[in-house]
C-alpha cells in the first residue's frame, strides 16, 4: 500500500505555506498525502491579513477520522495557534504509533505571529517531548530557549537546549545565517551537519512547512532520520532555487521542481 502521511497544520489561502505546501511536497515524494486543519489563515505574498482557529474538537474529530480508518505511517505538525490546539495535538500524536515531525511554527515567513504566546509552554512540555523530529528555525528556537543563535557555532548549544524538552531529534535550520545554509541534526550524540549552497532567490515562501513535510514522507518510506533529514535538505534546497514570483511580495518554492528539471 502507498505509505500515508498526515499533515495537522493551518491553511495558507496563497497556496505557498501551510497545508498546502504540505500536500504539494507529499504528492512530489510519491506517498499518500492526507489532513487535519487547525486554522484558517487569509495568507498572500505580501503576509497574513488574518487568521482563525479551530474549535479543538473539530481538529480531534479530524485525526481520528483519518487515523481510525486509514492509518498514517508519518505525522507532520505546523501551525497550532493556541495552547489548547498544541495539548489536543500532543495528546493525539501521543497515542499514535507513528513517528511525528514537529515544526514549531511560531511566525510566518513574513514576520506574522502564528502561535499564542501562552501556547510556548504547552509546546515546550506537551507537543515536543512527542516529537521524532523538531525542526525549528532560529526565530523558533529564541521562543522557545531564549538563546540567540548568531553563528554556526551556536547551533551546537540551541540543540542541547531544544532536546532538553524530549525530542528523540531535532533539526536547527540555520538558514537565517550569513553563508550556506548550514542545519545541524542531532540526538545528543550523533550529529549531522547539513551544508547547501545559498541561492540567490527571495521566493522562498513555505521552505519550513516544505523541509519537515518532506522530512515525514522519508520517514514514512521507511528511511531512518538521518537519511530523510538529508533526502527532504536536498528536495528543498532545490525547491528554493526553482521558487518562483507570485504576486507582489515573496513568492513560493516550487514543489514540483524535479518535474520540470
Amino acid at each position: 500500500m502507498i505509505p500515508r502521511v498526515l499533515t495537522v497544520a493551518g491553511s495558507d489561502s496563497g497556496g505557498g505555506a501551510g497545508i498546502q505546501a504540505d500536500l504539494k511536497t507529499m504528492l512530489a515524494h510519491g506517498v499518500h498525502g492526507m489532513s487535519v486543519l487547525t486554522a484558517v489563515t487569509a495568507q498572500n505574498s505580501l503576509g497574513v491579513q488574518g487568521a482563525w482557529e479551530l474549535p479543538a474538537a473539530a481538529v480531534r474529530a479530524q485525526y481520528r477520522s483519518v487515523v481510525d480508518d486509514i492509518g498514517v505511517q508519518a505525522v507532520k505538525t505546523g501551525m497550532l495557534a493556541s495552547a489548547e490546539l498544541v495539548e489536543t495535538v500532543a495528546e493525539l500524536l501521543s497515542g499514535t504509533d507513528a513517528p511525528a515531525v514537529v515544526d514549531p511554527v511560531g511566525v510566518s515567513k513574513h514576520g506574522d505571529a502564528l502561535l499564542a504566546a501562552s501556547a510556548l509552554d504547552a509546546v515546550r512540555t506537551r507537543l515536543l517531548p512527542a516529537a521524532t523530529v523538531a525542526t525549528p528555525n532560529l526565530d523558533e528556537v529564541a521562543q522557545l530557549t531564549g538563546i540567540r543563535v548568531e553563528s554556526e557555532a551556536d547551533l551546537r548549544r540551541a540543540a542541547a537546549a531544544v532536546l532538553a524538552y524530549g525530542p528523540r531529534w531535532v533539526l536547527i535550520k540555520g538558514g537565517h545565517l550569513p553563508g550556506d545554509a548550514v542545519d545541524l541534526l542531532t540526538d545528543g550524540c550523533e550529529e549531522h551537519l547539513l551544508r547547501a549552497p545559498r541561492h540567490d532567490n527571495r521566493h522562498t515562501h513555505g521552505t519550513g512547512c516544505t523541509l519537515a513535510s518532506a522530512i515525514a514522507c522519508g520517514l514514512a518510506l521507511g528511511k531512518s532520520v538521518p537519511e530523510a533529514v538529508t533526502a527532504a535538505k536536498e528536495y528543498v534546497t532545490g525547491a528554493i532555487a526553482a521558487g518562483f514570483a507570485l504576486g507582489a511580495g515573496i513568492g513560493p518554492v516550487d514543489h514540483g521542481w524535479r518535474f520540470r528539471s
